[in-house]
C-alpha cells in the first residue's frame, strides 16, 4: 500500500526548482552528441520555453491567503 505524504506547497516548488537546474546542468552540452534532426529540435524546445508563459504559478502565488468568493 502507497502511503501519500503531503508536502508543503512551499517544499514541492522548491523540489520542482532544483529537478530543473540538475536537468538543465545535466543536458547543458549534450547536445553535441546528438543526431542533427534531435539537435535541432532541442533548439527549437529551447526557443519556444524561453518565449512560454509561465505555467507554474510562483511562490507568492501559491502562497498567498485566498479570498473568498
Amino acid at each position: 500500500m502507497i502511503e501519500l505524504h503531503p508536502i508543503s506547497s512551499e517544499h514541492a516548488r522548491a523540489i520542482c526548482e532544483e529537478i530543473g537546474e540538475r536537468l538543465r546542468y545535466a543536458l547543458r552540452d549534450d547536445y553535441a552528441d546528438l543526431p542533427p534532426r534531435l539537435r535541432e529540435l532541442m533548439r527549437r524546445l529551447a526557443e519556444l520555453d524561453c518565449e512560454a508563459p509561465q505555467l507554474v504559478p510562483t511562490i507568492e502565488e501559491m502562497t498567498r491567503p485566498l479570498v473568498a468568493a
